[in-house]
């Protein structure tokens, strides 16, 4: 079970009356063009909540209506042709939900040779230059994306924005719990729980003295801890792996996950510092981070609230996300070392992740099981976010490679991998901390640059682009 949900749309398909009146004969093929575009937006991972063909202001107010209690992300506009923009563009401003007007025809070829017939099925355009002439007037945002819709990529690009906004949905709609304190003297990402709360939305939900109660009541199925154990000897690779200590690590690990279904966390972050025997967590939960990220659940270490949200809402999304901090530089080889204590999205791994126990001398917790492996090949974005003065922030984006590894690994038995952005890492380094980066991060394989950087705006939020 995964925590990855498709892009909700309502589709709201325009049109006039009049043409009703006059020629009500052409809605066969009026309707006809509208299915295919929810038969194509579906095709592109989108769910499709379609209202009635809409023409008067009563209509326009009931499908916005019903896209708002359906819960959509944003209402997608299509002019099926013309369509006086006074019937919907107040019901349109009005609503809190963001709009994607999608300009597109059903025909690709409108040159002399057309038949004259087309013209009623193709002048949506200045249906759409209507409607957003008067969505600027009443201060209305919203995205535009025009092209044919077979010989083009525009509706990919409706696609993207929905995903987009799904993001920032998810983003504000956080619920991160938090085991321990943030990291004493640790700042970059020191946000207080009340102030995350009422600058994005996030939810953050406490470890406390009752949920480890709860969780500890719960634990009456050892077969439970045993099937996952027997699960991890085939999905990672391990060498005399201590039982006892594998099964410590198993028992903390699902009661975390139970945590996280009871309070429908869709991230959560732990202070290794605060792990102790004494409590039901009593091995930090290195192995429940890695699984967690794989099925789209976000994390963060240290107490570090804020960018577990960011991975929660970028994993929601992007299945390849993973937590990461930049450790070291690699001037030689303009690369920069990624790694940390023993955590990964397992599904990021070049090669099977492999389970070691990991000595644990910060408390009296017991010795912790640690995934390591080297992040696989390919294009990513680096995406940080760190707070501002007056309780702004900035997201700082990066376009880059992670590198293979073709000679000898001596990181092997960490988590690893080496990330190239652009830029010489000279440039980026200067330019990332003169931003303010944290070095508490993301890194999400995939085209997703553009997509983030809008999903950044739709957030209110500076944009740096390294």
């Amino acid at each position: 079970m995964n925590n990855i949900a498709l892009p909700k749309i309502g589709l709201l398909s325009m049109y006039i009356e009049l043409y009703d009146k006059t020629s009500p004969q052409k809605r066969i093929g009026i309707e006809s063009f509208k299915t295919i575009m929810i038969i194509e937006l579906k095709k592109r991972g989108l769910e499709v909540i379609a209202s009635p063909i809409c023409r008067v202001k009563s209509e326009f107010k009931a499908a916005v209506e019903s896209f708002e209690k359906e819960g959509v992300d944003a209402i997608v506009t299509l002019h099926l042709a013309y369509s006086p923009s006074l019937e919907s563009s107040d019901i349109l401003s009005a609503t809190r939900l963001p709009i994607i007007v999608l300009d597109t025809t059903p025909i690709y070829d409108f040159s002399s040779e057309q038949d004259v017939e087309q013209i009623f099925y193709n002048h949506g355009i200045h249906g759409v230059q209507d409607m957003c002439n008067l969505l600027i007037r009443n201060k209305k945002d919203f995205m535009l994306e025009a092209g044919h819709w077979k010989n083009s990529d525009v509706l990919e690009r409706v696609a993207s924005c929905a995903r987009s906004v799904k993001l920032a949905n998810n983003m504000r709609n956080a619920r991160v719990g938090k085991v321990g304190d943030p990291f004493k003297g640790m700042g970059d990402f020191a946000v207080s729980v009340d102030i995350l709360r009422n600058t994005i939305g996030i939810q953050t939900i406490a470890y406390n003295s009752e949920d480890d109660q709860l969780i500890k009541d719960e634990d009456n199925n050892d077969k439970i801890v045993q099937d996952e154990m027997k699960n991890d000897l085939i999905v990672f690779k391990s060498e005399n792996l201590d039982e006892e200590i594998h099964r410590q690590a198993t028992i903390s690990g699902l009661r975390i996950r139970r945590w996280i279904g009871k309070e429908k966390l869709t991230a959560f972050t732990v202070n290794f510092l605060d792990v102790n025997r004494a409590s039901a967590i009593s091995s930090m939960p290195f192995l429940e981070a890695s699984k967690a990220m794989a099925r789209g659940i976000g994390y963060a270490g240290e107490g570090d609230v804020l960018t577990a949200a960011l991975i929660g809402a970028l994993a929601s999304i992007y299945p390849e996300t993973s937590f990461v901090e930049m450790f070291c530089p690699d001037w030689k080889n303009d690369s920069i070392f990624l790694s940390h204590m023993g955590e990964m999205n397992i599904n990021l791994s070049a090669e099977k992740p492999v389970l070691s126990e990991m000595k644990f001398p910060y408390t009296d917790a017991f010795n912790a099981i640690t995934v390591s492996g080297r992040y696989k090949e390919g294009s990513a974005v680096f995406v940080n976010l760190a707070p501002k003065a007056d309780n702004k922030y900035i997201l700082i984006v990066t376009k880059g490679k992670m590198l293979g590894v073709n000679n000898i690994d001596n990181m092997k038995d960490s988590v690893h991998g080496w990330f190239m952005p652009e830029k010489p890492i000279d440039e980026f380094l200067t330019q990332y901390s003169r931003a303010g980066g944290t070095h508490h991060s993301a890194l999400v394989y995939g085209n997703v640059y553009k997509e983030i950087i809008r999903f950044g705006m739709l957030m209110g939020w500076s944009i740096i682009k390294i």
